[in-house]
């Protein structure tokens, strides 16, 4: 058997693999090769204005965000984040075919990281399709490490702005609860991460999963902070 018959065998759709591997910088040694070729992605910056950390109705905003799907397990699914002047879509099709069954957007590494001390949590605005979605957030530049991660319920066709308190972040390593990991380091957040899964957490069900096509639209990834309790 030769090593391409295996890697089409067990990743039907080597192309995007490849994508995925290249665009995130996933491998060390491709990583190096794109570096010395003069081929990497630029920095992945942002600048908050105030609240707001991630503009998604602005291209700038999207060019951050690659296509992170089940392609890397040899799924079948599909996504992208697409420009659109009213919130960024993340849209696609979402199949368990060939033990798949996730879709996911992610930022690259985060150059510098943020910052998001002081604050209590994050906010989106989003636009959904009445699917339950997740948000990943990391605070380590490995590509497969421990993410911090929250599920959210969207109402179809309708904007809705979701609060997420970093207090109700869950350690996640790939779907599973990690009970000992370490609070996330919010000096420290490398990249964030919106997923539409068929499982939710240690193996149980997203209530609202269903294969087939997805949207969900996002205006603006920011933070909130609570008022402090007044003092007498």
């Amino acid at each position: 058997m030769t090593l391409g018959f295996y890697l089409a065998m067990q990743f039907p759709d080597v192309g995007r693999l490849w994508q995925t591997v290249t665009y995130f910088e996933a491998l060390p040694l491709v990583a190096c090769l794109q570096r010395t070729l003069g081929h990497n992605p630029p920095p992945a910056t942002v600048m908050p204005q105030g609240e707001i950390m991630m503009d998604l109705s602005q291209p700038t905003g999207v060019d951050l965000w690659g296509a992170l799907d089940d392609v890397v397990m040899g799924g079948m699914s599909r996504s992208s984040l697409v420009a659109d002047p009213a919130g960024a879509r993340f849209e696609g099709m979402v199949t368990t075919q060939n033990n798949g069954g996730f879709a996911s957007v992610r930022t690259r590494n985060l150059e510098p990281p943020l910052d998001l001390s002081g604050t209590t949590g994050l906010t989106l605005r989003v636009r959904g399709d009445g699917k339950r979605y997740k948000l990943l957030v990391r605070d380590s530049s490995s590509w497969d490490s421990l993410a911090y991660g929250a599920q959210f319920d969207t109402q179809p066709a309708t904007w809705i702005t979701v609060k997420i308190p970093f207090a109700d972040l869950v350690p996640v390593f790939r779907a599973k609860t990690v009970p000992s990991a370490p609070p996330m380091v919010l000096t420290q957040v490398i990249s964030l991460q919106l997923m539409l899964s068929k499982f939710a957490y240690d193996g149980q069900i997203n209530p609202t999963f269903q294969p087939g096509d997805f949207r969900l639209q996002i205006s603006t990834i920011g933070t909130y902070t609570d008022a402090p309790f007044p003092t007498l």
